[in-house]
């Protein structure tokens, strides 16, 4: 799939991978890309990015990735200005890291990991990309069927792209019941929606980031930073944003490269 003159919505588009997936695809000259954030500074973003390559046409969408209203509007603003949205990188994430179950020194008693928190994360994290990447498939199926096509064939160029952002957490890591459930969730996701996707000519993969440095990374601490991920890193550094949207990048542009492609820098979870 040639990433020039095509159509990208990426969300978490703020900061980030999200920002950096931006980045990489305007600078293989995609036609137009809508940038969602819940910040503002979306909107700054897209600014930059439209300067920085003028051929380009940035546009910022400031709100909430789980609203599914918001999410449908978007895709059908872009449709119309632009045209069929035919990449989409839902890139916005959230942590609420705590232990399972911890018990209070004091009292004795248990504490469970909140529910609150926990449907958050998946909202956030696993439902919202879900429905972000299947809106993109509703788009090219309904645009399709308008143009009277059919079953793709592989004699037609590939007609979308979606990439999850999944995580080393994945694997499971201490601290992280919601994350790392919400990121294996994305696997199932990704593996079933390309079965049934590539009915319409559109791919579906799994990128999963080491620890990148990005705010959420950050937010760690250089101390927890310093002693705890990096001496069990390959790079001996935090992954450098760029270094993943050109991976992202990668998995769009090779139709060949399926499933799920691990940039973790030899990270791996403890036991």
């Amino acid at each position: 799939m040639d990433i020039q003159n095509t159509v990208a919505v990426v969300t978490g588009a703020a900061s980030g991978i999200g920002e950096a997936v931006v980045l990489e695809l305007a600078a293989r000259k995609c036609r137009a890309i809508a940038m969602v954030d819940q910040s503002e500074r979306c909107c700054e973003v897209a600014e930059a990015v439209h300067k920085k390559f003028p051929a380009v046409a940035t546009e910022a969408f400031v709100g909430d990735a789980v609203d599914a209203a918001f999410r449908e509007r978007v895709f059908e603003q872009v449709r119309s200005k632009y045209g069929v949205a035919q990449i989409c990188v839902p890139a916005a994430g959230i942590t609420r890291d705590a232990l399972a179950v911890k018990v209070d020194k004091a009292t004795g008693k248990s504490q469970i990991y909140p529910l609150e928190l926990f449907k958050l994360v998946i909202d956030v994290d696993l439902i919202a990309p879900i429905y972000w990447g299947m809106q993109l498939v509703a788009g090219i199926a309904e645009d399709r069927a308008a143009r009277g096509k059919g079953r793709w064939e592989p004699e037609e160029d590939v007609q979308g792209t979606v990439i999850f952002i999944g995580s080393i957490s994945s694997l499971g890591n201490k601290g992280q019941v919601s994350y790392a459930s919400a990121k294996a969730g994305l696997e199932g996701a990704a593996s079933t929606l390309a079965k049934e996707a590539m009915f319409h000519g559109v791919r579906f993969g799994v990128i999963h980031p080491g620890f990148t440095d990005t705010p959420m990374v950050r937010a760690l601490g250089e101390e927890y930073i310093r002693s705890r991920i990096l001496p069990q890193t390959q790079l001996r550094r935090l992954i450098r944003t760029e270094e993943i949207a050109d991976a992202i990048c990668f998995m769009i542009s090779n139709s060949a490269v399926t499933g799920e492609l691990w940039a973790d820098a030899g990270w791996h979870p403890s036991a």
